[in-house]
Order: C-alpha cells, then structure tokens, then sequence
C-alpha cells in the first residue's frame, strides 16, 4: 500500500513527518509490566501489554505529528513556531484553529462554551485507487488531553489539500506542553468495498472448531500468537528510510 505524503517545499526539512503507528507507541506501553497481581484472582495475571490484539491496533497505521509544541494554560492554547514563509497563500500557517460550539450543536460532543480544536495539517495524503483513510484518535491512547473526532476521507480523490483533524478537549485541568511530535491522529486506508452480511448456524464442524480452539485458548497461554495471528510487515518507511514516500 502506497501512501503519499507531501508538503510545502519550505517546510519539507523541518517537519515533522508522519511515522508508522509502531513507532509512535507510547512509553507508558513499554513501561508497563507483563503481569500485575489481581486481589480477586489471588495470583499474578497477564496484562494487556501481553495481548496481541491491544497493542497490534496502537502499532497500525501511521500517526500524524503535532508540528511544534503547543502551549495549554487557563483553557488557552498557544505556541511559538517560526517557519518559513510558506509559498502556498491559502496554506494554514499555525498548527491549531478552532470550530464554534455550535457546529456539533445536537452531539454529545457538544459544549456551549467550548470549542472544538482543529488540528490542522501540513501535509497532503495521498492513497491508491479504491482507498479512504480512516482518521481517528490515536488508539488505546486516554492519556491524551483532547480526542480526535473519527472520520473517512476519500484520499485517493481528495489529495490536494490537507485533511485537517477536529477534536474536542476533555481535560479540563490540563496545564502543560504538548510537545512536538506528540499523536494528533492515527490513520490508515481502507477499501471502499460493499460488504456483504451474512449470518448462520454453527454446523458440526465449526462447533468442534469453536470447542478445540476455546479449550486451547482456556488451558495455555498465547495460543492467539502463535497459531493464528499474522506477522505485521513493517513498513517502507521502517525498513528503508530513505525510500519513505514523502514529497515536496
């Protein structure tokens, strides 16, 4: 899958680039323990930083960068980023803008004396035929002091512009930096393909599957690891950077 990334020449050398969602993982993940006691167990149990799915889902995609650090005190945000002068005139030229309360009016997002936080973006993205990106806040991540409104953008038609990623703030008493670099958005393509729903009984076989398979899961750890998940390919980007598609 071929993404293009690209961006005012000025700012190309001095951007923060969207990474792979693997290199984004936050340090509280590897910090974490494996295991950690449970009282009502009375024994020590795996946690999730032991559970394929959790941490498959913070590792995929890519994640968009904030471009500077951004400032937060008293319910203000502010910055002090000094790039270039920008050869595109209706280029946003600051990392943050905002939409009214009233544009999520009826949604439970909805405040009437706060404003949703645009994070807008310094690079264009660009998917193959057939693809849209999925655009979310970054996965597992209630750390953060904002969350990133979900949306699908067709990027193989919509590429000339910027997607920009509206979020409502939910910390209140967040005073601090959001620095450089931090997730703003974790994103990846999807097909645009009908689905096709269909539901059915369990026959004799798919029964003995379900047993055989809930009686492994149940007696031995990692079975999901070992017999049935996939090993994730790391990226162009990952592998080689200097094959990274990321143009000017």
């Amino acid at each position: 899958m071929r993404v293009v990334f690209r961006c005012d020449p000025t700012l190309l050398d001095n951007l923060a680039r969207p990474i792979p969602a693997r290199q984004a993982l936050p340090d509280w993940l590897r910090a974490m323990p494996r295991t950690a006691y449970s009282d009502l167990h009375q024994l020590e149990v795996r946690t999730v930083k032991q559970c394929p799915p959790f941490v498959d889902a913070m590792a995929h995609g890519f994640i968009i960068p904030l471009p500077c650090d951004v400032r937060v005190r008293d319910g203000v945000l502010s910055w002090d980023w000094d790039h270039p002068a920008l050869s595109v005139e209706s280029h946003p030229r600051s990392p943050v803008s905002f939409h009214v309360p009233a544009q999520v009016t009826g949604t439970p997002f909805f405040e009437p004396e706060t404003a949703v936080v645009k994070f807008n973006s310094f690079w264009t993205i660009e998917l193959e035929p057939g693809y849209s990106l999925f655009a979310t806040h970054p996965i597992n991540r209630a750390d953060l002091p904002f969350r990133l409104l979900t949306g699908l953008v067709d990027c193989d038609r919509f590429s000339d512009v910027g997607v920009l990623f509206p979020a409502v703030w939910t910390d209140p008493n967040f005073e601090g930096v959001l620095s450089r670099g931090t997730p703003v958005a974790q994103c990846f393509p999807v097909a645009r393909e009908a689905l096709a729903l269909h539901c059915e009984a369990f026959s004799a076989a798919d029964a003995a599957r379900y047993q055989t398979t809930a009686t492994d899961l149940l007696s031995r750890p990692g079975v999901y690891r070992r017999k049935f998940r996939v090993r994730r390919e790391r990226s162009g980007a990952e592998r080689a950077p200097q094959a990274a598609e990321i143009k000017p």
